[in-house]
């Protein structure tokens, strides 16, 4: 089957579906092949395609696409609020082995939303209404939206869904936070459930799924076709193993702590460059360590030492520190952790 079949066969079947969310300068192309190799999620979402007027599809987005290396279908998402210019390269790229096209309303970095695009959107239903039904239009092959549920009030969510629903998109994921909310609070899974309710499509939940258990629970209480992980993925690249086998009854694994400290030392290789010093390297990985150390130990430590490297050898003399043994290890994030972790607006995690 091609990309297109085999997404709409994900679409129809009675299995619950698993995607990798997409994350800016993150969900990067050697994170997909990491994740992969320990689990695979069904599908993946490209960072997003920054459309504009004059706007072409850059090619180290592209390559997420033509390199694909999950085996798995590949949606391309796009942002922006240029309605010819978003019918244009949404024509481009169902020109490449896309499996469908995806919008992006859910984008949080001020960066995007300053600009009346991804979660800026939301504030604007009668743009998103004339952007949907022209990307409906210029679509061929499956279309789908990622969302969160309001800018800075939940309540325009009752706005929102007639015009998802109107527009016929093929899934909706729903990240159960506004736009202003970040990642700093509860989800409304409430409001997941009710979208599950309404929208004729599949609905995938997002937001704080860290565990096969919690994935069973967030699908359960939503009525969700199934969940959407990214930095819970990036924690935990066994996450998508772990969730089919909760779904299957079987023992869960959890890998060893030098199994996480094995994919930290893969991780810090397929992201290096001869254009990068050391010292950019280190703080290019502390990125991920924000997210991989909120499920390493308890009390902060882990990060608060991880952010004080500044050479090769200092960041992993502390990663060895904590993850040199043979424990299993959950890599569900502990709260303290969690509370000492800094914000990354700028990945856009939606």
């Amino acid at each position: 089957m091609n990309p297109v079949e085999r997404f709409t066969a994900l679409l129809r079947g009675p299995e619950p579906m698993l995607a990798m969310a997409p994350m800016q300068d993150v969900t990067v192309l050697p994170v997909w092949r990491l994740v992969a190799e320990r689990g695979n999620a069904d599908f993946y979402v490209t960072e997003y395609f920054r459309v504009h007027a004059d706007y072409h599809p850059r090619r180290e987005l592209l390559r997420l696409i033509t390199e694909n290396p999950t085996g798995r279908p590949i949606l391309a998402q796009m942002i922006g609020n240029d309605i010819p210019a978003l019918v244009r390269v949404a024509r481009e790229l169902q020109q490449y082995p896309v499996a469908a096209i995806d919008l992006n309303l859910g984008c949080p970095a001020p960066v995007v939303y300053k600009k009346c695009a991804g979660g800026g959107l939301l504030r604007e239903p009668a743009r998103i209404d004339a952007i949907l039904g022209a990307l409906r239009d210029a679509v061929t092959i499956p279309f789908t939206v990622k969302t969160r549920v309001g800018f800075d009030d939940p309540a325009v969510f009752d706005t929102l869904l007639p015009i998802f629903a109107k527009h016929r998109p093929d899934l909706v994921a729903v990240h159960g936070r506004t736009v202003k909310q970040m990642m700093r609070t509860e989800v409304s899974y409430d409001l997941i459930a009710r979208a599950a309710r309404e929208l004729a499509c599949p609905v995938l939940a997002n937001g704080n799924v860290d565990s096969a258990e919690k994935a069973a629970w967030v699908e359960r209480e939503t009525g969700a076709r199934g969940v959407m992980i990214g930095r819970g993925a990036i924690r935990n690249p066994w996450i998508f193993r772990q969730i089919r086998e909760h779904r299957r009854g079987e023992p869960i694994f959890q890998p060893s702590g030098r199994e996480v400290l094995a994919y930290v030392r893969e991780l810090y290789d397929a992201l290096s460059s001869p254009d990068f010093a050391e010292p950019l390297q280190v703080s290019r990985m502390k990125k991920f360590l924000n997210y991989i150390g909120e499920g390493v130990e308890p009390t902060g430590r882990f990060l608060h030492d991880i952010r004080r490297a500044r050479t090769k050898a200092d960041f992993f003399g502390v990663c060895e520190e904590h993850l040199s043994h043979d424990q299993p290890m959950a890599l569900a994030p502990y709260p303290s952790a969690v509370k000492s972790s800094e914000p990354e607006p700028d990945a856009c995690a939606i």
